[in-house]
């Protein structure tokens, strides 16, 4: 999925133009928008890509390792809006393109929490921990989660597409933080 700038999104859809929210998402505020684009890399492309609002004030594209190979463009994993020095990519709409610099990662798998679950789990903002998961009779360790913390968050772990088909595709899959820092487990 895409994350579009202002001025981005205006050089694709029309000046003063703003996004059409179709579908709430996880994070309140968050939607998934009715304008999709094309996306081309060096080997490769992608049509019908989502874009996800509110505006922000960087464009970046959050992929998967396997869409990465497909475009042609090196694997970057990073938290997201740590952009610099990513790969870059052309977005093409029916009103024209845009070439970036820089944008395409591989977002960090990572936890969305407010401060009081934060304080119940014993982590911290941009902590990493393990989570332990069970879906299908198919159970899995996720390593190296970030744990992101705001009063704005709902809780929900966000893993790519590789990520949750690895998990066997349980749409009310369920994980348990394990944390083996300073000694402790939880």
């Amino acid at each position: 999925h895409l994350h579009l700038c202002r001025e981005d999104f205006e050089k694709l859809f029309g000046e003063g133009k703003d996004l059409t929210p179709v579908k709430e998402l996880s994070q309140p505020g968050q939607f998934l928008a009715k304008e999709r684009l094309t996306v081309i890399g060096p080997k490769g492309m992608f049509k019908n890509v989502a874009i996800i609002g509110p505006l922000r004030s960087v464009t970046q594209m959050e992929i998967s390792v396997t869409d990465a190979r497909k475009m042609g463009v090196p694997v970057v994993i990073r938290q997201s809006g740590d952009i610099e020095g990513t790969p870059g990519m052309t977005l093409v709409s029916d009103m024209g393109s845009v070439e970036l610099e820089e944008g395409v990662m591989v977002a960090k798998r990572h936890i969305h929490m407010t401060p009081e679950q934060a304080m119940r789990m014993h982590v911290k903002d941009n902590e990493e921990v393990f989570v332990v998961t069970e879906s299908y009779n198919r159970s899995m360790i996720y390593g190296d989660v970030i744990v992101r913390v705001s009063e704005n968050f709902r809780l929900a772990m966000h893993v790519d597409t590789d990520e949750a088909n690895a998990l066997a595709g349980d749409d009310q899959a369920f994980g348990v933080i394990l944390k083996l820092f300073e000694g402790g487990s939880y």
